[in-house]
């Protein structure tokens, strides 16, 4: 069985991080975040996996190389034009129209049973299978309505005034098992958005949508504040508060406490880093206190369009700052 990682996005709400790369490049730890969706895969045997490139196309490739260091064999498939999470399928479909085929979202950091999954699938005779959650948390993912173990609709985001009684909503994960047939509901050459274009015609054709609720871990990293907080999630779990990359230079005079530093970082004497992201090449200078933001050079920044999504920030010396806080 094939796979295909959707990598192809902007990632602007996680500016000015993905200034310079691509969301699903982005280092969780030390590892480039689509990594974890390739090892994923690789842990339930699928090796060939496609993977759609756009915005900083290169910095996936430098991430991902081969795929040999993930478990995997990776084949890139650009798109000059942004496609969307179906458009991206037809894009590639002379690579996946073969076979039973998974298709995940380049932003996922999650251990859920895809055997399982796929054992549903293939005992429902679906054309999809797509893999959800409770919505525990009513955060802003679209609730997924079903009936019998099958999709039905596509409807709005929870509401958080429900009352807690209620049983959870249900949310698309971004993990889906899908038919070659499914092409023939994706049009040619255009943008398209599988929820939005293609499964509400599939399923008023008559066509059969699994349901399969999961359970495990699933973090998506889409924001800059889940971005911090699911490092530091992924942190703890090794007992550990700060996490440095390469070659980090950390004053011994210095205060840290919960922050991801990336390469090259300096932090001077003095200096108190807190609940931040520092990207590569920053320096805290003496004395100085970064506390619930994201940094990084400005430099970076240089002749870049801030994205209509983003937070907004401020040069302070020679870094950008976004609070968090906002």
């Amino acid at each position: 069985m094939k796979a295909m990682i959707l990598a192809a996005g902007f990632g602007e709400r996680l500016w000015p991080l993905t200034a310079d790369r691509t969301k699903p490049a982005l280092p969780v730890l030390g590892k480039p975040l689509v990594g974890y969706v390739a090892e994923y895969l690789a842990g339930f045997g699928i090796k060939e996996v496609v993977v759609n490139l756009h915005h900083e196309p290169d910095s996936v490739r430098r991430a991902l190389g081969d795929g040999s260091n993930f478990g995997v064999h990776l084949d890139y498939v650009y798109e000059p034009v942004i496609l969307g999470t179906s458009g991206a399928l037809d894009n590639a479909r002379a690579r996946l129209d073969s076979e039973t085929f998974v298709v995940v979202n380049g932003k996922l950091i999650t251990d859920l049973d895809l055997n399982a999954a796929l054992k549903q699938h293939r005992a429902q005779n679906a054309l999809a299978t797509l893999i959800l959650k409770r919505n525990v948390a009513r955060e802003r993912f679209s609730v997924v309505e079903t009936r019998d173990d099958l999709v039905t609709r596509f409807a709005g985001m929870p509401s958080k005034t429900e009352a807690t009684a209620d049983e959870p909503p249900l949310m698309f994960t971004g993990i889906q098992i899908l038919e070659p047939r499914i092409f023939d509901y994706i049009p040619r050459g255009v943008f398209s958005d599988t929820v939005v274009n293609v499964y509400p015609k599939a399923i008023t054709k008559g066509e059969r949508i699994a349901a399969h609720v999961a359970d495990g871990m699933w973090y998506e990293l889409s924001t800059l504040p889940r971005y911090l907080d699911i490092s530091l999630a992924l942190l703890r779990q090794s007992a550990r508060g700060v996490y440095t990359g390469d070659t980090a230079s950390i004053h011994p005079n210095a205060r840290l406490r919960d922050s991801i530093l990336w390469d090259d970082v300096v932090v001077e004497s003095e200096a108190t880093v807190r609940r931040a992201v520092l990207g590569d090449r920053v320096r805290v200078r003496e004395g100085e206190t970064v506390e619930d933001a994201v940094v990084v050079r400005a430099d970076v920044l240089a002749g870049k369009k801030t994205p209509a999504k983003a937070l907004p920030g401020e040069v302070r010396g020679e870094n950008f700052v976004v609070s968090l806080l906002q």
